[in-house]
C-alpha cells in the first residue's frame, strides 16, 4: 500500500470528535441561529457547532467531552432553551418538538379579534357598525398581553442578552399600535366616542393572530422535510423473533446478540442485518436501496435490517446490531447531511446577523421623517409599525436548510447517501465524471478465463496464485480461490504477504519469493517476457481481458512462470448511465490500472470520452487534481480502498455501496445501489436543490427589498404587513417540500 493511501486512511482514522445533540426552544429566525452558534462556540473545547433552524436542533462536535450543564447555560444566556437528545431518542431527533396546543390557542385569538375586524369587513357594504370602546379595549388586551405573552417573554430574554429576533419586531410593533389606541382614549376620549378618531386595536389582534397561525403552519411544513428519514426510522421493528434450543422466543431488538439466529417468518420486516443460514425468499429493499424490483435470496446471501420479508420463512444469522446496522448507518448519514450547512448559507448568516438591527434603524428613520417633516406622528408610528411587521427573517432562515433537509431525504428514499450538504450544493455544478473501472463500470466479480503457463503446470501456477491471494478480498484474488475450489487444487501456505499498492501481491513459498500482478510490476522488476508469452497475452487484453502476471525473483534475475487472464461483464446499466452524463453536457473518463487495451475495448462499447490506464491510486490522484486545475469541478466514482485517495481528492467523491468502507468514508456521496445510472440522479437531484435554494433566497430577499420601502412610504396597512409575513416562511418550506416529488429519471 503506497505511503498516501496509509496516510489517508491513518488520518481518517485518527479524527475522533465528541459529537452531542440537542433540541433548542425558542427559536424563530436566522437571528437566533446565530445567537446559538456565537454562544456555544464560546466553550472551550468546540470545534464545530451547526443549528439547524427547520428541524430547531443543535449538532455540536469537540475535542473533548463538555457537560450537558455547561452546554445548557450557554443556550439559556443566549436566551434560549437546550434539551439534550439521548441516543434512544434518536429516532424523533430531527423532527421538530410538536406544538402543545398551538391550534387552539389561534382559533380562540381568531374569535376573539373577529369582533374588532368586523366593522372594517362590513364598511364595504355600507353597514357602519362600532364595537364599544372598552369591548375593543378588553379583547385587545386579551389577545396582546395572554394569547401574545409568549412573544413578550422572548423579547424581554432578548432584550436581556442583548440580542434581536423576529419576537422583538413584534412586539414592538404590535405594542405600538396597542399603545397609540390607548394614548387615544386618554388623550381624546371624546372624539374616539364620536369615531373622529380611529383605533388601531384590530392591527395589533390580528397581527398577533396572524404571527401565531404563520408559525403553526410553518411548524407543520417543518415537519413534512423530515418525512424521508421518519420512514427510514420507521423500518427497523421493535421486537425480533430468536431461535435457540429448538425454540422460538420474541425479544427485544435491544437484547439480541450478534451470531443469535432470528426467525423471519413471509410478510414480516427483516430486523437485523445478517446472513441466510436457512431457507430462500424474495426480499424488498425499496426503501433503504431505492431497487422498486423484489430480489432473490438463497442461504449464504446477506440481508438488511429493515428490509421486507415477501414469501418464504428465512433464519438469518446476526452480522451487525445497533449503530453498526446499515440501517443505522444510512439515517446516521442522512441526518449529518440535513444538520450541515450548505456554503451559501454563509451568505444567508452574515444577512442576518445585521438583520434585524438594520430594520430597527429603518423603522425609527420612518418614524421621525413622517413625525418632523410631515408633522403626522400617529402616521409615523403606524407606517414604523409596518415596517417591523413585514421584516421576516424566518423565510432567510428557513430558505437553505428545509431545501437541504427535503432534497437529502429525497435523494436517499432513491438510494442516493449524501454525506453532507456541501456535496449536495457542489454536484449540480460537476463538468467532468472520472470513473474506476473494475466494480463501477462492471460488475466487479471477474471470472477467471485463461491459465498460460510458461515455466511450470497450469496447477502449480494456478496454486501459487491461490495461495499469494488466499487473504485477499480482491475481484481477481476471488476469482482465483473459486476456481481452485472447482478443481480440487490445494493452497499451499506462504508467508511474508504484502500488497503492493495497484500493482499486486507478493508473498514467500518454500524460500522462494513470487510476485502476481499487472503489466505494471512486471516492468518494476525489469522482467524479460519472451515474445510469444507478450503477444499472446496482448491478444487477450485486445479482447478486453485483464492480464495478471506471476514470476519468481531472485537476487539476480526474475523469470516469468505465466499469467492468468480475466473477465468482468459490465453492468446493464453502464451505457445509459454514460449516456445520461454526456447528455447533460457532462465529460466522461475512465481511470483504470488495467492495461490499455482491455481499458480501451470497454470504453469502446460504453462510449465513454477519455480513458487512463496504467494507473497507480497516486497516479488517480495526479489525474483528478490535473483536471481540477482546469477550473471544472470533477467528480469520482470508484468502489475499492485503491479509489479512496482519488474519491478525497475530488471536488465530489461518489462511492458504491458494494465497494470498502475506505471508499465510502472518502465520498461526499454514496450510491446503495452500486447502479452507475444513479450518478446522474445525484447531479439531478443536486441541481434540483440548489434551484430551490435559489429561489426560496431570491424570495426571501426580494419580499424584504419591496416590503420595507413599501411599509416607509405609508403604502402598506400594519395587517396586510402581518399577513404577508406570516404567510412568507410558510411559502419558503412550501417551495422546498416540492422536492419531495422527485423521482430519478428511467
Amino acid at each position: 500500500m503506497s505511503q498516501n493511501m496509509n496516510n489517508f486512511i491513518n488520518n481518517k482514522k485518527s479524527i475522533k470528535n465528541f459529537e452531542s445533540n440537542y433540541h433548542i426552544e425558542g427559536m424563530n429566525c436566522a437571528s437566533c441561529v446565530n445567537h446559538v452558534e456565537k454562544s456555544l462556540r464560546k466553550i472551550p473545547g468546540v470545534l464545530e457547532v451547526s443549528v439547524n433552524l427547520a428541524s430547531e436542533k443543535a449538532q455540536i462536535q469537540s475535542e473533548k467531552k463538555i457537560s450537558s450543564a455547561t452546554i445548557k447555560a450557554a443556550v439559556e444566556k443566549a436566551g434560549y432553551k437546550a434539551i439534550p437528545i439521548l441516543e434512544e431518542e434518536q429516532k424523533d431527533s430531527l423532527m421538530p418538538p410538536k406544538q402543545k396546543d398551538g391550534k387552539w390557542l389561534i382559533i380562540f385569538s381568531a374569535l376573539l379579534s373577529l369582533p374588532l375586524i368586523l366593522p372594517m369587513l362590513l364598511l364595504p357594504f355600507s353597514i357602519d357598525f362600532a364595537l364599544p370602546v372598552w369591548t375593543q379595549v378588553i379583547l385587545a388586551s386579551i389577545i396582546q398581553f395572554f394569547i401574545g405573552r409568549k412573544f413578550y417573554i422572548s423579547a424581554w430574554k432578548a432584550l436581556w442578552t442583548k440580542s434581536a429576533h423576529m419576537d422583538l419586531l413584534v412586539v414592538l410593533g404590535t405594542s405600538s399600535a396597542y399603545g397609540l389606541s390607548l394614548y387615544q382614549i386618554i388623550s381624546h376620549p371624546t372624539d374616539v366616542l364620536n369615531g373622529k378618531i380611529h383605533l388601531y386595536f384590530e392591527s395589533s389582534a390580528v397581527i398577533i393572530t396572524l404571527v401565531l397561525f404563520g408559525k403553526w403552519l410553518e411548524g407543520r411544513a417543518k415537519r413534512k422535510t423530515t418525512s424521508a428519514i421518519r420512514a427510514l426510522q420507521e423500518l427497523k421493528p421493535e421486537k425480533a423473533r430468536v431461535f435457540s434450543d429448538g425454540k422460538e422466543v420474541e425479544v427485544l431488538l435491544s437484547n439480541l446478540k450478534l451470531n443469535d439466529i432470528v426467525v423471519i417468518k413471509p410478510g414480516e420486516r427483516i430486523p437485523v442485518d445478517g446472513t441466510i443460514i436457512e431457507g430462500f425468499s424474495q426480499v424488498d429493499e425499496s426503501l433503504i436501496t431505492g431497487e422498486s424490483l423484489a430480489i432473490d435470496k438463497l442461504t449464504g446471501d446477506k440481508v438488511t435490517g429493515g428490509s421486507l420479508n415477501y414469501n418464504g420463512l428465512i433464519k438469518v444469522k446476526i452480522n451487525a446490531l445497533g449503530a453498526e446496522s446499515t440501517l443505522a448507518r444510512i439515517i446516521r448519514l442522512v441526518e449529518q447531511a440535513q444538520m450541515a450547512k450548505a456554503p451559501i448559507q454563509k451568505l444567508v448568516d452574515k444577512v442576518s446577523a445585521i438583520f434585524i438591527p438594520f430594520v430597527l434603524a429603518i423603522a425609527i428613520i420612518t418614524f421621525l421623517l413622517w413625525g418632523i417633516l410631515l408633522g403626522d406622528w400617529q402616521q409615523a408610528i403606524i407606517n414604523s409599525v409596518s415596517v417591523m411587521i413585514i421584516a421576516c427573517p424566518c423565510a432567510l432562515g428557513l430558505a437553505t436548510p428545509t431545501s437541504i433537509m427535503v432534497g437529502t431525504g429525497a435523494a436517499a428514499k432513491h438510494g442516493i447517501l449524501i454525506k453532507d450538504a456541501e456535496a449536495l450544493e457542489t454536484a449540480h455544478a460537476i463538468k467532468i465524471v472520472a470513473f474506476d473501472k473494475t466494480g463501477t463500470i462492471t460488475e466487479g466479480k471477474p471470472q477467471l478465463m485463461e491459465i498460460n503457463s510458461i515455466e511450470i503446470p497450469e496447477e502449480e501456477l494456478l496454486a501459487i496464485s491461490a495461495a499469494l491471494q488466499s487473504g485477499s478480498e480482491h475481484p481477481y484474488a476471488k476469482a482465483v480461490l473459486s476456481a481452485v475450489r472447482e478443481k480440487n487444487i490445494p493452497i499451499p501456505k506462504v508467508t511474508n504477504t504484502q500488497a503492493i499498492s495497484g500493482r499486486g501481491i507478493t508473498a514467500t513459498l518454500n524460500d522462494k519469493q513470487y510476485y502476481l500482478g499487472s503489466e505494471l510490476l512486471v516492468s518494476e522488476f525489469a522482467v524479460q517476457i519472451g515474445d510469444d508469452s507478450r503477444n499472446i497475452a496482448k491478444k487477450y487484453a485486445d479482447m478486453g481481458q485483464s492480464v495478471s502476471w506471476l514470476f519468481e525473483k531472485k537476487e539476480l534475475y526474475a523469470k516469468v512462470l505465466g499469467f492468468l487472464t480475466f473477465s468482468d461483464t459490465l453492468k446493464e446499466t453502464t451505457k445509459e448511465a454514460i449516456a445520461f452524463l454526456q447528455a447533460l453536457e457532462i465529460k466522461t473518463i475512465m481511470l483504470t490500472g488495467d492495461h490499455l487495451s482491455s481499458a480501451q475495448v470497454i470504453a469502446r462499447e460504453i462510449n465513454i470520452d477519455e480513458v487512463y490506464a496504467n494507473l497507480l491510486p497516486e497516479d488517480k490522484v495526479a489525474c483528478i487534481n490535473k483536471l481540477k486545475n482546469k477550473l471544472t469541478k470533477v467528480a469520482m466514482v470508484g468502489d475499492g480502498i485503491n479509489d479512496a485517495p482519488a474519491l478525497a481528492a475530488a471536488d465530489i467523491g461518489i462511492a458504491m455501496s458494494s465497494g470498502t468502507d475506505a471508499a465510502m468514508q472518502a465520498a461526499g456521496i454514496t450510491l446503495m445501489r452500486g447502479n452507475p445510472i444513479l450518478v446522474s440522479a445525484a447531479i439531478e437531484i443536486s441541481n434540483k436543490t440548489f434551484r430551490k435554494i435559489q429561489q426560496n433566497l431570491f424570495w426571501a430577499f426580494i419580499y424584504n427589498i419591496i416590503g420595507i420601502p413599501l411599509a416607509a412610504l405609508g403604502l402598506l396597512n400594519p395587517m396586510i404587513a402581518g399577513a404577508a409575513m406570516a404567510f412568507s416562511s410558510v411559502c419558503v418550506v412550501s417551495n422546498s417540500l416540492l422536492l419531495r416529488n422527485w423521482r430519478p429519471r428511467k
